[in-house]
């Protein structure tokens, strides 16, 4: 049952025991751990006696701090605090640090909140409420002490709330037991046992044993179990954290004479996901300043009213996903609509996209209208960059600068990422007969000097990915990347895409003019937010076309058989069913559960999401089960999907919106 450390002080001379709490029976002499005595010093004073424990207040507070500032930005990440358990998206890195994070940050915030408040009590700033007691002890009836075994009212006391016990003089028959509990304090005479008096905590000394408790666990065994986790967690929370910001940070151009924005006549704020962005701001900042003007240029989330001397507001913004903000840029819409009214400067609004998505500016185009309507005054129309076209920007800047009143000669030079080569080892192709070409394409890295056994070389190794991470190749004479959705992951040892002819694509044109040993310039780019979620629950994959590669991806490596279902759609069942034999062999082997197709040219003439109208209660089983929705491929088809799934589980008092809250419903379009 444990036991209790009692510690006694007699004739001058101190002593330790344990004890059982229940009997009272010694249990032996108590020698304090050395571990434990170091890190306890450790965590009260540093070491430093007084001013130690001051230090550790301060870091008390800056814990605090530090945790309601990371509710916060959580929040703020999410999209609300109903959002608050929602499922965290990105690299592994910033789901590890958020999901940590949710785990700990209540007992972290607890442990900072109460250490604050024992700091305090242990300066003199907070009073602990133990003020008045044994102020006046009563005296005894002063006849002969009787054994101690035999007080009543010590008797009564468990040894659990014992806190103190103070013994009479030996000289005087009228001193008394001083007695203090978890409860209050009283006095006992030494000769009857009688409880003389007895004075319960006040509010003060309550609190100070309540928030003693919660901060160290005494006594609640699960309280300590939680803390200690919460504090397992710091050092995971702060090596995740580092990496999440060098990465950040790292592809962002340093900036030069980026001045104070109240010092600023002009402002440039950069919505960004993967920081292309940024080197469009930080061409436009240097020509700026090189014409004179005093340029501050931060992230769109960092905008507020004290830009006093500004004349004029830049914003540059890509568009994430299917039209909504990017990571630097999900605040700054709620901030602006709090200001009540419009400021005194002009407005720009410049998008970054790909033409070939139907969304491909909608952040940018909603940013515009809505500080049209809040009052705001563009001093040009809105303005969009196809594929990070350095000819584009430089035609914007161009006639941007006529409307300021100042040249401006912009040359961007995109930011390389470093490639590798790569070298085509297999194809197969498709649809050449409905001439709408299509092609698996398969690459390895290529041989390299690291011997291979006693004969011939190795090839070099590929870098970690996972099926549905994406491949940047660069064609000739371009410097643009076009990205693949991978069939494969870095275990199965090669590089898998399937690529449609497009007519006109200069890099799909490309690589169907590649034969096996010739090469590529290609880098792989982390796609964590389409993904399947961990667990058992089951997957409902649903595509057309090309959007198969990244399910195959998924199947090929479902090793544990989790229940996995593909809806996929093409245009002839005799010309273009991509991997029809490798999915009959997954279907055998269990690595795929079902298999359901539609073609658009063929006999009976259909498309996926008809094939969803089609099979309405094996849809609402999945749901209800808990599965999650992946779509890939074309936009056209992903609107289609989300009305036929929206429809077929409404009964079940599910939605889209609801399933995209909770991370159960991804797409990947284009």
């Amino acid at each position: 049952s444990g036991s209790t450390i009692v510690y006694s002080h007699a004739n001058g001379a101190a002593s330790a025991d344990l004890v059982n709490p229940a009997t009272g029976a010694s249990l032996g002499a108590y020698e304090p751990s050395a571990f434990f005595s170091f890190f306890t010093e450790l965590h009260r004073s540093l070491f430093l006696g007084p001013a130690g424990q001051a230090v550790a207040g301060c870091c008390a507070l800056a814990m605090a701090v530090l945790a309601l500032s990371g509710i916060l930005m959580l929040v703020s990440r999410l999209g609300g605090w109903s959002k608050l358990l929602a499922v965290a998206r990105g690299t592994l890195r910033q789901r590890l640090h958020v999901d940590i994070g949710r785990l700990a940050v209540l007992g972290l915030l607890l442990s900072a909140l109460t250490g604050i408040y024992m700091s305090l009590v242990s300066f003199g700033f907070i009073s602990d409420g133990s003020d008045g007691l044994g102020a006046f002890p009563p005296l005894g009836s002063g006849a002969a002490p009787a054994a101690i075994s035999e007080l009543a009212a010590l008797k009564s006391v468990p040894l659990a709330d014992l806190r103190e016990l103070v013994f009479p003089s030996p000289s005087d028959q009228e001193d008394v037991f001083t007695v203090t509990t978890a409860a209050g304090q009283g006095f006992v005479d030494q000769s009857t046992g009688e409880m003389l008096s007895f004075t319960p905590n006040s509010l003060g000394q309550t609190i100070y044993e309540a928030f003693y408790t919660l901060h160290t666990g005494q006594g609640l065994w699960w309280l300590g179990l939680l803390l200690g986790l919460a504090a397992l967690g710091v050092p995971v929370m702060a090596v995740s954290g580092a990496l999440v910001w060098w990465n950040r940070s790292r592809g962002r151009p340093r900036i030069a004479g980026n001045v104070a924005p109240h010092r600023a006549d002009t402002i440039i704020l950069v919505g960004s996901e993967s920081n292309a962005t940024w080197g469009f701001a930080a061409e436009l900042h240097q020509q700026l300043n090189a014409a004179g003007a005093k340029v501050h240029t931060n992230a769109m989330n960092s905008v507020g009213r004290n830009y006093a001397h500004a004349l004029r507001m830049f914003i540059l913004t890509s568009t994430y996903g299917n039209g909504t903000a990017p990571a630097s840029a999900n605040r700054f819409l709620a901030r602006v609509r709090k200001w009540q009214e419009p400021p005194a400067y002009d407005y720009a609004v410049l998008g970054f996209g790909d033409h070939s998505f139907q969304h491909f500016s909608a952040f940018a185009e909603d940013v515009d209208d809505e500080l049209a309507e809040l009052g705001w005054h563009p001093f040009q129309p809105l303005a969009s960059i196809d594929r990070q076209s350095s000819q584009s920007f430089a035609q914007w800047g161009l006639s941007t600068g006529q409307n300021i009143g100042a040249p401006l000669d912009l040359n961007h030079v995109p930011v390389q990422p470093r490639t590798m080569p790569l070298e085509l080892v297999g194809r197969v192709d498709y649809g050449t007969e409905i001439q709408a070409p299509t092609s698996v394409l398969r690459f390895a890295a290529p041989e390299g000097r690291s011997p291979s056994g006693l004969f011939g070389w190795a090839r070099r190794e590929l870098p970690k990915f996972e099926p549905g991470d994406l491949v940047g190749i660069v064609p000739p004479g371009s410097t643009i990347p076009r990205y693949y959705s991978l069939a494969s992951g870095s275990g199965d040892g090669f590089i898998e895409i399937c690529v449609r002819k497009q007519q006109g694509g200069l890099c799909s044109e490309f690589l169907f003019g590649l034969e096996a040993g010739d090469g590529v310039d290609a880098f792989i780019r982390s796609n964590p937010d389409f993904r399947p979620a961990a667990g058992r629950r089951p997957v409902v994959m649903i595509g057309n076309g090309t959007g198969i590669a990244p399910f195959m991806g998924f199947i090929w490596n479902n090793k544990r058989r989790r229940p996995m279902h593909l809806y996929w759609g093409g245009r002839n069942p005799e010309a273009d069913f991509l991997y029809e034999d490798i999915l009959a062999s997954c279907v055998e082997d269990h690595r795929l559960t079902s298999h359901v197709t539609a073609f658009s040219r063929a006999a009976e003439r259909q498309y996926v999401q008809d094939r969803l109208w089609q099979d309405p209660a094996t849809i609402q089983m999945l749901c209800a089960a808990g599965a999650q929705f992946l779509i890939c491929g074309s936009q056209e088809m992903a609107t289609g999907v989300a009305e036929a799934i929206g429809q077929i589980i409404s009964p079940l008092g599910d939605s889209i919106d609801q399933l995209k809250a909770k991370g159960r419903y991804l797409e990947d379009v284009y």
